[in-house]
């Protein structure tokens, strides 16, 4: 047995041993045309585990990996399956070999076919063994904490305690490598187009909008803190005032929020800004840039990305995140029950949605949903079965019978129900009415996020506004800097809950991926906003003043845009859950089993950031 560094010393002289058998390069050794074998080839292997086929036949090979299983045959035959990141490759050694799994190994060999009706259909390099096996270990392992195989199921804190191992899966292997591809191709899609990528600071200064964020304590300046930015917003259009016209960054932001399956306290974002420029613009540039990132994925490009109005995508989805995989819009009943007597059916907007093969559910579940109906805030929910056969259609409902014939027949028209088929009708407020059938389209036709085919969406015209909080003002529904629409200014005065904003979410299945919106770099518009919101110039400056500041300086028009890298990845390899394409994340509670963090820092430590311990309560 040999350590690390004799090991590495005598895999470079087996390295030149094979040289004399024709096998002086790692392209050589091959015989592929593959480019992608001589770029992984090294002094310590001539190809990758995964990559060895019939083209290898009869050629000596030098292989690196871990030990995925071993087999004795007889007293002085045994079999190891070796393994990389590409794949596995059977090495049949002749003798005793006192190998493990996980193992590290060296294994120097001639590809030869494999025996007939010995063939591993299941496998890439199934046709194909190593023989001749010349094994020299690398490192030694403890036994796996749990198998190494996308099979078997690990309880998730586990796996990240043993992050080092789990990231052996191929599941994560393909995870990780799919996520590099496509932030490649998101950075040849922005340079391509002109845009220069520039770093903003980690270390930034605490700001007043948007999620809580992390304090780094000063050792310099005792009792002061630095902020972990949430995002490189204010930053990135100072970059605009600078001149660098077009920018863009790969960032990692942070963000003190409650985790979920779709959010990390790190997380990465494609961060862009660019200056003379408008909304068409920049939904221009990002498609490209997520266009490509698809395209990577999947070996196909999506067809051009459709744009929808914020309340178009309200009346037809229920939702500002619409799901376009799959039909059963909703559809307004409003003219159905314009002259009805049915008091249920009398309120602001009526809408109901085709749930085709519905008409199978049950009683209790059909209850069930009347309920849920009214825990998601509408007065309640009326359904109705479509049945029928040779004598025509008819509906099943306790509310049948108080429909006149007219109601029912145009029921069935504009919703375009057929046998089999259940209609859920809510009546009610018009947010109200979108928002609960929104949500039962999705729990009664959705797919999961990752399912292919994959749908992507524009989504414009924000309202500018989001209500007003406790104190009557206005909250801003995106951030204070957000341009209104050319057409609304007038109205940030007389109504300003019925400005629309020239704010932009880009939307894959069903997933915000991120937002985006045109900025104010006007003075006279900037504090139109600022009193619609209800801050004094004095707070203005006071939460905003280094930005303002920088306007005053000569400001182009700019806009922007950011969108979540994990959560693009995350879809396209079939995760429910950012986690399993981030190499090292946080556990749902913020923690890290790997590590240990968050871990307390001793009195030392502390008292050189000028702070002390808390008292334990009581």
């Amino acid at each position: 047995m040999h350590d690390r560094s004799s090991a590495a010393e005598m895999a470079g002289s087996g390295a030149q041993t094979g040289a004399h058998e024709g096998t002086s390069g790692g392209a050589e050794v091959t015989g592929s045309d593959d480019q992608a074998v001589a770029i992984l080839a090294t002094s310590m292997r001539t190809v990758m585990c995964g990559q060895v086929d019939l083209h290898h036949v009869e050629r000596r090979v030098q292989l690196c990996g871990w030990v995925a299983r071993r087999r004795e045959h007889g007293e002085h035959l045994a079999f190891v399956d070796l393994r990389d990141h590409t794949g596995i490759v059977q090495c049949v050694i002749d003798g005793s070999v006192d190998v493990r799994s996980e193992y590290v190994l060296q294994v120097t060999g001639k590809v030869r076919r494999r025996p007939e009706g010995m063939e591993n259909p299941s496998l890439a390099t199934g046709d194909v063994e190593i023989g001749e096996c010349e094994v020299v270990v690398l490192a030694r392992a403890e036994p796996p904490p749990f198998p190494v195989e996308d099979r078997v199921d690990v309880d998730e804190v586990v796996r990240l305690r043993n992050r080092y191992v789990d990231l052996r899966r191929p599941r994560m292997q393909r995870n990780l490598r799919l996520r590099s591809a496509m932030v490649a191709a998101i950075r040849r899609a922005m340079e391509r187009q002109g845009f220069c990528e520039v770093e903003t600071p980690l270390l930034w200064s605490a700001t007043p909008e948007g999620a809580r964020e992390f304090a780094v304590p000063s050792r310099l300046q005792p009792g002061a803190f630095y902020a972990l930015p949430q995002s490189p917003q204010l930053a990135k259009q100072l970059l605009m005032v600078a001149g660098v016209d077009r920018y863009f960054q790969v960032a990692r932001c942070l963000r003190d929020e409650d985790l979920r399956a779709d959010r990390q306290f790190e997380f990465t974002q494609l961060d862009m800004e660019a200056s003379f420029v408008t909304q068409d613009d920049v939904l221009r540039f990002i498609s490209e840039a997520v266009l490509d990132a698809a395209e990577v994925a999947t070996g196909e490009r999506p067809p051009p990305i459709p744009t929808l109005t914020w309340s178009e995508s309200l009346d037809r989805f229920g939702t500002d995140k619409p799901d376009l995989r799959f039909d059963m819009e909703l559809v307004d009943l409003g003219t159905v029950f314009a002259n009805t007597e049915v008091r249920a059916f009398s309120a602001p907007t009526v809408k109901a949605i085709r749930v085709p093969e519905g008409a199978e559910l049950g009683r209790n579940r059909l209850d069930g949903l009347v309920q849920t109906a009214k825990d998601l805030g509408a007065k309640g929910l009326a359904w109705f079965r479509v049945t029928g056969g040779a004598e025509g259609v008819s509906l099943d409902s306790p509310l049948d019978r108080f429909l006149s014939p007219l109601e029912r027949q145009r029921l069935l028209e504009v919703t375009g129900g057929e046998p089999g088929d259940l209609l859920l009708v809510v009546a009610d407020e018009h947010r109200t009415v979108c928002t609960v059938l929104g949500h039962f389209r999705l729990a009664l036709g959705g797919k999961p996020v990752g399912e292919p085919p994959f749908h992507f969406a524009w989504v414009v015209e924000f309202p500018m506004f989001d209500g007003t909080d406790p104190q009557g003002n206005l909250v801003a529904a995106h951030h204070p800097f957000t341009m209104p629409h050319v057409d609304d200014r007038e109205l940030l005065v007389s109504d300003p809950l019925a400005v629309r904003s020239q704010a932009y979410d880009l939307v894959l299945n069903g997933w915000e991926l991120g937002s985006g919106s045109v900025r104010i770099h006007r003075d006279d518009i900037q504090r139109e906003v600022f009193a619609a919101l209800g801050i004094e110039e004095e707070e203005g400056r006071k939460r905003f003043g280094f930005l303002l500041d920088a306007f005053r300086h000569g400001a182009p028009p700019h806009a922007g845009f950011a969108f979540g890298i994990d959560r693009l990845v995350a879809i396209f390899a079939g995760e429910e859950s950012i986690r399993e394409v981030i190499a090292f994340p946080k556990t749902q509670s913020g923690t890290d089993p790997l590590t240990g963090a968050p871990s307390v820092l001793n009195d030392k430590v502390l008292a050189e950031l000028g702070l002390r311990r808390a008292a334990a309560p009581g």
